[in-house]
């Protein structure tokens, strides 16, 4: 993680992270149930931290669309959905697993990509440096408390999703 506190920049370390994982995931010399551990703490931390702390900020701003924010949300159930998948498959790399792999980059990468270009850009624009930083401050306690609690494991994806 870089020095910074900016929740635009945080949420973008993030993206570049769950890149490197998938990439991983993807590779037969890598450890790839290790790579899907960290992966699904980071989704899913990352995810509601997101929902906890930045949307409902970001959606006080007039230049921010809310239905952007809203679909976010969203596609983060797309992905929570997508992940229990790949979670519940019993062989890593088998082809099942590769296949549930495949559908949960397609989600994230899609979430990923839109985020950056309506949500980011529009925090970027609008919201003052200061604010950032404080969201960037409340984004990652959110982030670590998650973590903390063991959000990725497949019992607490399941309730999230079931939810």
């Amino acid at each position: 993680m870089a020095d910074t506190r900016d929740v635009v920049e945080l949420i973008l370390q993030d993206h570049r992270r769950m890149e490197d994982l998938f990439r991983r995931m993807r590779s037969v010399e890598d450890d790839r149930a290790g790579a899907l551990k960290e992966f699904a703490d980071l989704l899913i931390a990352h995810a509601q931290a997101e929902e906890a702390e930045v949307y409902p900020a970001l959606k006080r701003y007039k230049n921010i669309d809310d239905e952007e924010v809203e679909h976010g949300e969203h596609e983060h159930d797309e992905g929570n959905e997508a992940l229990l998948a790949l979670l519940e498959v019993e062989e890593v790399g088998s082809d099942e697993w590769d296949s549930k792999l495949e559908e949960l980059v397609e989600a994230v990468t899609h979430h990923a990509d839109e985020e950056e270009r309506t949500i980011l850009n529009g925090a970027r624009e609008n919201v003052a440096t200061e604010r950032r930083e404080e969201l960037g401050l409340a984004f990652l306690r959110e982030r670590e408390r998650q973590l903390k609690a063991g959000c990725g494991s497949v019992e607490n994806v399941r309730k999230i999703v079931e939810s």
